[in-house]
């Protein structure tokens, strides 16, 4: 079974477009960037679906944060081994990971969420709960309005639940999303922590 949803089939092809230190300025860098930046030096994020480090884990590094990935693709986490030597990186799905068994302060999710069905990606938001300390950070992109279509890479269907129902769900494992915009690639960024607007 394909845990990977895809990806180690195009990995070469993944690898070649966005997997390098080429892409420093790809699609995400610069809003991953700019929400690393406000979270305190040294704490703990985990990227999950982290896939070879660039260009997104590589600005968490670059950023003086602890980081953690985890990636079902064996080709991605050998490559995110060369990219990043010394950062802690597991081979499992997300939603069969134990997640280094702790929790973290913040939780990045870039392209991932609608590569699961509808069901997975209910259990993934129950994890970003489970994980993160209270008051922790999130952000994941999906998209804004409920869509389905056929990735780009893996020509396997993508769905997107829509910001609303998004919304909905993390609000009922208690984590509020704080803002919420896109990039240039059109990707939805929720921009959340764990707790309660005051």
């Amino acid at each position: 079974m394909d845990r990977s949803n895809g990806y180690e089939a195009v990995s070469e092809e993944f690898l070649a477009r966005r997997g390098s230190s080429v892409w420093s300025t790809g699609i995400g860098v610069k809003e991953v960037r700019k929400w690393a930046r406000t979270l305190p030096r040294g704490s703990s994020v985990i990227d999950l679906g982290c896939g070879p480090g660039f260009p997104i884990t590589v600005v968490l590094v670059e950023e003086g944060l602890q980081v953690f990935g985890v990636d079902a693709a064996p080709s991605f986490v050998a490559a995110f081994q060369r990219n990043l030597p010394g950062t802690p990186i597991i081979c499992e799905s997300v939603l069969e990971s134990r997640l280094f068994d702790r929790t973290f302060d913040s939780v990045l999710s870039i392209g991932l969420m609608f590569l699961l069905k509808a069901e997975e990606q209910r259990r993934l938001i129950q994890r970003f709960a489970a994980i993160l300390v209270p008051g922790g950070r999130l952000l994941f992109t999906s998209t804004a309005k409920p869509a389905v279509w056929n990735d780009a890479m893996t020509g396997l269907e993508s769905a997107s639940l829509g910001a609303e129902e998004y919304r909905k769900l993390l609000g009922a494992v208690g984590i509020s999303v704080a803002k919420e915009y896109e990039d240039v690639g059109e990707s939805h960024y929720f921009d959340a922590f764990k707790g309660r607007v005051e």
